[in-house]
């Protein structure tokens, strides 16, 4: 396998690449740009603190997440009255569904539909069960989702850790219809976790989009440096 970076007008790719097929990945963040800035906040042990503040900076980059996003999407021509005559606009054609993963999810689902106010909207409760081994298996618990098909969908995780709870939540997403394209959104990646998307994904009905790639992934499957527990940090501590 082989990782390398293509710079286009926008911002860089990272492109994945095996022998079958190329996956391109969005780094919106290895461009300067405000994401940075809150980047930095969101992993900031001292900013962290403030939940309403890392709340907000979720739905902010779930917002850029969504304008970036709208670059990809089929337009049409429509005419407008105005107040002094008519006026020919470009506008969607048609709103993707949001999916995000609970709960760390929620505010950068909130982000994205501030943006797309107008879309159908998907929910999915996943979590990882433990084993006394140290090992665990990703499980889902629950999907809320209307017919995808031939639709484009957003499936929103902000941690892409191993890649496995978001290739399985994948899979379980198409028992509600093939959609036409797949965005994959995450805040922070690890280069592991795209590895195992790049695997388990088809290159051709998905893209992916990440602010941040760390390297690092420890033996509990912790990104590193990475943020911490993403849900907590937005939500309180669970027990």
């Amino acid at each position: 396998m082989v990782f390398f970076l293509r710079f286009t007008d926008n911002y860089p790719i990272l492109a994945i690449k095996s022998a079958k097929f190329i996956i391109m990945v969005n780094i919106l963040s290895e461009q300067n740009s405000i994401i940075s800035t809150y980047i930095s906040e969101i992993r900031d042990v001292v900013i962290q603190k403030d939940s309403q503040r890392f709340r907000m900076n979720f739905e902010r980059l779930g917002e850029i997440f969504s304008y970036e996003i709208s670059k990809q999407l089929e337009y049409e021509t429509r005419e407008v009255i105005t107040p002094l005559g008519m006026a020919e606009v470009k506008v969607l054609k048609e709103y993707p569904v949001i999916a995000s993963i609970l709960r760390a999810g929620l505010p950068l689902h909130t982000g994205m539909l501030r943006f797309f106010d107008k879309s159908e909207n998907a929910f999915i409760a996943a979590y990882r069960k433990h084993h006394k081994d140290g090992s665990f298996d990703i499980q889902l618990e629950y999907i809320s989702s209307p017919d995808i098909t031939g639709k484009v969908l957003i499936l929103a995780d902000p941690m892409l850790a191993t890649g496995a709870s978001m290739v399985l939540t994948y899979k379980d997403m198409l028992l509600k219809g093939k959609p036409k394209h797949t965005h994959i959104v995450t805040i922070l990646a690890s280069a592991q976790g795209l590895e195992y998307c790049k695997k388990h994904l088809s290159s051709k009905d998905t893209t992916i989009w990440a602010a941040a790639v760390d390297d690092e992934l420890t033996a509990q499957a912790y990104i590193v440096p990475g943020l911490g527990d993403a849900g907590d940090l937005a939500y309180g501590t669970k027990i």
